[in-house]
């Protein structure tokens, strides 16, 4: 008798025959739980229980837009794509204490105060705890129903005879499904609830909002399946020492994924930040070696921040390589470039490289700056006042151009900014207010800035 494939993978959802520590598909650990694949039906083969048939449609059918609903909080409502969608799935994950809680009751009597019938759920703190912490935003009057409930028969129930707009859930990890034979928090009932949750939105026409705790590594916790489920996947990022945070796409089927929106925490409450290029950039009176202005774009939006290098001889057999903000393998290979195309080696030297304000940045169009930061540091040779500098780098040692690049300099000239250095074929702006110096390879671009290189 054939085994059945009653095992699968949590991660890549590849199925198994029996239960192992190890996915031989994509290498994860202790992802493979007991999974039992969807019946036939009745019969032996889907031909015995036929179902109905699919409408089809051409691909020039015209179809209305999607219903938004505006918040009065615009940063929230640019990470969303224009305000929230109805019937739509969101899922937002962030490290504990970050703010996530406090960002959704704003968010909720906001919608709430645009007319939108809005439930908030808590399964991890009680009713009272949610009302010290709405009297300390100043959001007791605020037309939001408050429940504490973990029993997601329950809590379907309730929304059933409410019908309301809108439904935050705190958190996906706390909801508990009876029909799911394990304790809550589990593969097993994080995706069953995150399924009836992300279904019953869909029909009955309510937007739901799950929050969702993360690993040490910063993922959501749980199946990665549950981010496919929903519409929109937002990570609330940021520093305890920082005052910051940022509000971040990765997925957004009704707007750009990448954007992000800018808040700081005060006694109050999440205040908006509206110029974030401002609150990234240090006083810039005097220059200092190892700084560099990047003119970068996160989703749709310039944003200014500013790299900070620092070049030390090092007592240790292997040295440092200390990266805050940045991809440490990125960072790596923009020195093994300046080694091997400029002639610059960072042998027997630590160093440290930082984005202030404790900004994250992907963007490759920072290697440039990065590169700047690390040669005016070991130059210990400040870039001139009012300077900005965006390209990517290739391993050859040429400079490529960025995408965006007239964004990127409006932005920079709106903050004073007068000179630019830039990879060669990038598009400048026909204003003239900013001075732009291209270059098309690593060694005329140290030659120019820093003088002649050691090679």
């Amino acid at each position: 008798m054939a085994k059945k494939d009653n095992y699968a993978c949590s991660a890549c959802g590849a199925r198994s025959s029996k239960w192992a520590g190890r996915c031989d598909a994509c290498g994860a650990w202790n992802t493979i739980t007991e999974d039992a694949g969807l019946s036939t039906g009745p019969g032996k083969g889907l031909g015995a229980a036929r179902g109905r048939a699919v409408a089809l449609s051409d691909l020039s059918a015209a179809d209305d837009p999607a219903p938004r609903t505006e918040s009065r909080v615009a940063e929230l409502d640019r990470v969303l794509g224009g305000g929230l969608v109805a019937a739509s799935a969101v899922l937002l994950g962030g490290d504990p204490g970050i703010g996530k809680s406090t960002l959704l009751l704003q968010a909720t009597a906001a919608f709430a105060q645009k007319g939108l019938k809005s439930i908030y759920i808590s399964g991890e703190e009680a009713a009272a705890q949610v009302r010290m912490r709405a009297r300390r935003l100043g959001l007791e009057d605020a037309k939001v129903q408050l429940g504490a409930e973990t029993n997601l028969r329950d809590i379907l129930t309730t929304l059933e005879t409410e019908r309301p707009d809108l439904v935050v859930i705190d958190s996906i990890q706390t909801m508990w499904l009876d029909t799911v034979d394990s304790a809550p928090g589990s593969v097993s009932q994080v995706r069953a609830a995150a399924h009836e949750l992300v279904s019953f939105a869909k029909r009955r026409g309510i937007a739901v909002i799950l929050v969702g705790h993360v690993t040490k590594e910063g993922q959501i916790a749980g199946p990665r399946v549950v981010e496919h489920m929903v519409d929109t996947v937002l990570y609330f990022e940021g520093e305890r020492g920082q005052a910051h945070r940022i509000l971040r796409a990765v997925k957004n089927r009704f707007g750009p994924a990448d954007e992000i929106g800018v808040f700081e925490m005060t006694g109050r409450g999440l205040a908006q930040v509206r110029n974030p290029s401002a609150l990234f950039l240090t006083d810039r009176d005097a220059p200092v070696p190892g700084a560099a202005v990047f003119a970068g774009i996160e989703g749709t939006r310039p944003v200014l921040c500013e790299f900070q290098a620092l070049v030390a001889a090092s007592p240790l057999g292997q040295p440092r390589r200390q990266v805050l903000g940045w991809d440490a393998g990125r960072l790596a290979m923009i020195l093994a470039v300046l080694d091997a195309r400029a002639g610059i080696s960072f042998a027997g030297m630590d160093v440290y490289l930082n984005i202030a304000g404790g900004l994250r940045v992907s963007d490759p169009s920072a290697d440039l700056a990065v590169a700047a930061a690390l040669l005016s540091a070991v130059r210990d040779n400040p870039l001139p006042a009012g300077t900005v500098v965006f390209g990517e780098l290739s391993l050859s040692g040429a400079l490529r151009p960025a995408g965006l690049s007239e964004n990127r300099l409006k932005e920079a000239g709106k903050l004073g900014f007068s000179k630019a250095l830039l990879s060669a074929g990038t598009l400048i702006p026909s204003d003239g207010t900013i001075e732009a110096q291209q270059y098309s390879d690593l060694a005329g671009f140290v030659d120019q800035t820093f003088g002649a290189s050691d090679s």
